[in-house]
């Protein structure tokens, strides 16, 4: 019964007189009608405003994100030829010199891997790639409160290792990480600058889950798409910025 049809407003010669109680209606079940429907539009009216919450902040960090991208896109720069004929080299050394627009990287990092972004959220660790992860692995994982591990070239880190080998787009390498650089069950995120053929993520990603991690995917800041490195990863991939622009310069 809805409090509406509790009050009476409109008494009938079936009811008595105004001002005199109904022996048919008691306090306590009047009270009980009334309470549930007071508790169910108190819990419709915060559903609707968590989820206005929720799109305003998804609204905001969305075109934070978006902002953000576009200054580091502008900050990269191409070198043709490098380190072989027929690579055109995409430089991220100029994001590092600028305070300003390091910070941007690191804040569209955290933004980008945000569940409320489409991202895998908080990782235990975050690995990074020999060299340029270990740019922005650090910084990234500082941020987050999140530990930090790298994988480095083989003969670089001294005890025991796990090795993978990977052919990259312009000749092979070997990686290695410590065995004890991941604990078993850790929601690891692996992160480098760049995804091209995807041979280098992929050893990564073989050697995280060796040695027992939850590999949660992996995070680029650009991806060359053309090259279809994606393909070669089993496991979630994030990219700030996608394609190759010649126009950079």
């Amino acid at each position: 019964m809805s409090p509406s049809e509790t009050t009476y407003s409109h008494p009938t010669s079936a009811h008595p007189p105004e001002n005199t109680p109904d022996p048919t209606l008691t306090s306590s079940t009047a009270s009980a009608s009334v309470e549930p429907s007071s508790t169910t539009t108190t819990d419709t009216q915060d559903a609707k405003v968590e989820t206005h919450r929720q799109s305003t902040t998804y609204s905001s960090s969305s075109a934070q994100l978006s902002h953000l991208t576009l200054n580091l896109s502008r900050a990269l720069r191409q070198f043709p030829d490098f380190p072989s004929p027929g690579i055109l080299f995409e430089d991220i050394c100029p994001i590092f010199r600028n305070p300003a627009t390091l910070n941007d990287l690191i804040t569209a990092l955290e933004l980008f891997i945000a569940p409320e972004n489409g991202g895998p959220g908080k990782p235990d660790l975050i690995v990074g790639l020999d060299a340029r992860g270990f740019l922005m692995g650090p910084a990234l994982a500082l941020r987050i409160g999140a530990g930090f591990a790298p994988i480095r070239k083989k003969g670089k880190l001294p005890g025991q290792v796990e090795r993978a080998s990977f052919k990259k787009e312009y000749g092979e390498d070997v990686f290695e990480i410590q065995a004890d650089a991941v604990e078993k069950g850790q929601k690891v995120l692996v992160i480098d600058d760049i995804i091209a053929t995807g041979g280098s993520a992929s050893a990564a990603g073989q050697l995280v889950r060796r040695l027992g991690g939850d590999l949660i995917g992996f995070v680029f800041l650009l991806e060359l798409d053309f090259l279809k490195g994606r393909d070669k990863l089993d496991a979630p991939v994030w990219t700030l910025l996608t394609g190759q622009k010649s126009n950079r310069n």
